[in-house]
C-alpha cells in the first residue's frame, strides 16, 4: 500500500486546460505580398513569376481555404520570393480572375473545372490529316471559349498535306481567326506564312492553346517559344489517336512578344456548366435581336423549337450562314457527348 502522507499538493502535476479565449477571425494583410502570376502546377506546388522578375517556387497558404489554384492565375505572396533554390514561399492571395476557361468530365457532371486563368484568346490546334479534324471537339472547345468572353484562333496545322478550305466555311462565319501553318514543310517554322500570321495574333495576349494529342501543339510551342523543348508524340497507326505527351499545363514567354499556355491534350471536353443564353453574348449583333424577341430560356436550335433568331437572317445569306454556325455549336452542347 502507498503512504500518501508524506505528499502535498505542490507535488501534483496538473496538465493545463485547454484555452477557453476564441480563436481570433483576424488574418495578416500580407500589406507586403509581392505579386505574381502562376506559371505552372505540380502536386501542390506552384511556380510563380513575380512582377520584380525572379521565378519563385510557393505553396498554398492555408488563409485560402479551398480556392484553387491554376495556371494564369494572379497571386500575392510572401515569404522568400528571391528565387533561390531550396526555398518556399506561400501563396496569400489569389486575385480576382477576369476570365477563366472551364470544362466538366461530361456533359452530365455538374463539377466544373478551371482549365486555366486570365487568358485573352483561346488557340484551338487541329491538324488537316493524320489525324484528321475532328469538328465536334472544336465546336465544344469554341463554346467554351465563347462562354469565358475569349476571342478565338483556329490552327490547322500539317497544311501541306491537305487543302483547308471546308473547315475555313464552317468556322469563319462565326468571327473565328483561321490560320493554316507546316512547320514541319522546307525551311522550317520562319519559312511557313501561315506560322508568322500566328506569331503576331499572339503578341500582346495570353493565349491558351488546346487539342487532342497528335496535332502537332508541341512543336508548335517549341517553335514559338524555343528551349522549351515540349516532348513531341506521334499518331498510333491502329486507333488514329495522338499519344499523351504534355502531362501539365505550362505559361510560356514568346520572344517575339505574347504569352502561350500549353495545355494537356484532349479527347473530351464536357459543357455542363455553359448557358446556351450566356455563351450568345459572344455575338453582340446577334444577341441584341435574340433578348427582343426570342422566349425566355430559348436553346437557339431551331424555329421549330420557338427560336426567333431566323428573323434577324432576313434575305441576307451571311447572315443565314452565322446562325447555322452557332445553332451547330449549341446543338454540339445539345447533344450531350462531351466529345
Amino acid at each position: 500500500m502507498t503512504d500518501w502522507s508524506g505528499y502535498d499538493e505542490s507535488d501534483a502535476k496538473v496538465r493545463p486546460g485547454r484555452s477557453s479565449r476564441p480563436r481570433s477571425k483576424i488574418r495578416p494583410a500580407h500589406a507586403d505580398a509581392v505579386d505574381g502570376v502562376v506559371t505552372i502546377v505540380d502536386r501542390g506546388r506552384y511556380t510563380v513569376l513575380t512582377a520584380a522578375g525572379p521565378t519563385v517556387m510557393a505553396v498554398k497558404a492555408r488563409e485560402l481555404g479551398r480556392r484553387g489554384l491554376v495556371v494564369g492565375d494572379r497571386i500575392g505572396l510572401v515569404g522568400d520570393a528571391s528565387g533561390t533554390p531550396d526555398t518556399l514561399a506561400r501563396i496569400v492571395r489569389r486575385d480576382e480572375r477576369a476570365s477563366a476557361l472551364r470544362r466538366t468530365a461530361d456533359d452530365s457532371d455538374p463539377a466544373e473545372r478551371v482549365v486555366v486563368a486570365n487568358a485573352d484568346q483561346l488557340a484551338i490546334i487541329a491538324s488537316l490529316a493524320d489525324p484528321e479534324p475532328n469538328p465536334r471537339i472544336i465546336d465544344r472547345c469554341l463554346v467554351a471559349g465563347f462562354d469565358a468572353g475569349m476571342g478565338a484562333i483556329l490552327v490547322l496545322t500539317k497544311a501541306d498535306l491537305m487543302l483547308a478550305d471546308h473547315m475555313r466555311a464552317l468556322y469563319q462565319p462565326l468571327g473565328v481567326t483561321v490560320i493554316e501553318t507546316s512547320v514541319m514543310r522546307e525551311g522550317g517554322p520562319e519559312a511557313d506564312p501561315g506560322f508568322q500570321l500566328l506569331r503576331s495574333a499572339l503578341v500582346g495576349a495570353r493565349t491558351v492553346f488546346v487539342g487532342p494529342s497528335g496535332v502537332g501543339k508541341s512543336t508548335l510551342v517549341n517553335a514559338l517559344a524555343p528551349g522549351t523543348l515540349r516532348a513531341v508524340g506521334r499518331v498510333n497507326d491502329v486507333t488514329g489517336r495522338g499519344r499523351h505527351t504534355s502531362t501539365s499545363s505550362l505559361m510560356l514567354e514568346v520572344p517575339s512578344g505574347g504569352w502561350i499556355i500549353d495545355t494537356p491534350g484532349i479527347r473530351s471536353f464536357g459543357l455542363a456548366h455553359v448557358d446556351a443564353e450566356h455563351m450568345m453574348s459572344a455575338f453582340p449583333d446577334v444577341a441584341a435581336y435574340e433578348v427582343e424577341n426570342c422566349p425566355r430560356g430559348c436553346q437557339h436550335l431551331s424555329a421549330a423549337d420557338g427560336c426567333e433568331l431566323d428573323g434577324w437572317v432576313g434575305d441576307n445569306p451571311d447572315r443565314a450562314v452565322k446562325i447555322d454556325s452557332i445553332r451547330r455549336l449549341l446543338a454540339s452542347k445539345a447533344a450531350g457527348e462531351g466529345y
